[in-house]
């Protein structure tokens, strides 16, 4: 299917992109437009109104390297900023991996502009031990497969790096596809095809925000209902296992782990994301 005709939203020097597709209740996915357009169903579209919306490292032709423009304070800002220009009332806030943390500190900023909050494939912090964590499981695992073409791919990230650096993030996680997908010899290069990236804005956020990042703030009165859905061979993130001791700070916390997905269920498990997370709406 041909990718829908993008439209902008110009937020403080940043061109963003965004599209809206599908009927329903309102759901803004925080990321790339492009990106997550071509990763949600079709069929979701019949449920769902997805408002697709790109971030700041994502806006075309964004060669910004002032960090102060990529605060998380500010990220989340640009979500509101879409929900005003779009004219919407409350809305569900979805992230999948790093953009899960602007979803949810997006609700709590605006809680009266949220109805649910949707977080995808994300550990609590992305902290030099958890990511530890993340490389034991992964040693762990009793894939001798899956681990040599890791093996295989890695060793040509320095290359590839080198080669196109404004792409280093893109090559990052089209190598770590053994990390990152259930088949983990998928090819997702076709997912990835015309989306510029702002390696600044990722460093500085992935690197650095999301690494020291303390999502128990303010999560105590959050009142929210947050779903959060992980993949039963996601190596990409640091472990399911330690969202254990956040679970009581959550007001309503429900947790689904899809038993053929690896960092994408969105993708990978269409049917069973999509029935899960409309059975979960419904209820909640």
């Amino acid at each position: 299917m041909a990718d829908k005709i993008l439209q902008s939203y110009h937020a403080q020097g940043f061109d963003l992109q965004y599209s809206v597709e599908g009927d329903g209740p309102t759901a803004i996915v925080v990321g790339s437009a492009l990106y997550y357009a071509r990763t949600f169903s079709q069929e979701l579209r019949k449920s769902l109104k997805l408002v697709f919306m790109d971030h700041r490292g994502f806006a075309p032709g964004n060669n910004c390297e002032d960090l102060s423009q990529y605060s998380l304070d500010g990220l989340v800002d640009d979500i509101e900023g879409l929900r005003k220009h779009l004219g919407l009332g409350q809305v569900i806030i979805v992230g999948h991996s790093g953009h899960a943390f602007m979803a949810l500190e997006y609700a709590k900023k605006y809680p009266e502009n949220v109805s649910h909050v949707v977080m995808m494939n994300v550990a609590p912090d992305y902290s030099h031990e958890s990511h530890a964590a993340g490389e034991r499981y992964l040693q762990e695992s009793v894939s001798p497969e899956r681990k040599a073409y890791l093996s295989e791919q890695m060793g040509k990230l320095p290359q590839e790096m080198e080669r196109a650096p404004e792409k280093a993030f893109i090559t990052y996680c089209l190598l770590t596809g053994a990390k990152s997908w259930y088949d983990y010899t998928f090819d997702a290069a076709p997912l990835w095809d015309g989306i510029e990236t702002n390696m600044s804005m990722f460093n500085h956020v992935w690197g650095e925000i999301f690494r020291d990042i303390d999502i128990s703030v303010g999560l105590d009165t959050l009142d929210k209902p947050v779903f959060l859905a992980l993949g039963r061979y996601d190596f990409l993130v640091p472990p399911a296992y330690l969202w254990e001791p956040l679970r009581g700070h959550f007001h309503d916390f429900t947790v689904r782990v899809f038993e053929k997905s690896s960092h994408a269920p969105h993708y990978e498990e269409p049917q069973a994301f999509d029935r899960e997370l409309l059975g979960w709406l419904q209820e909640k």
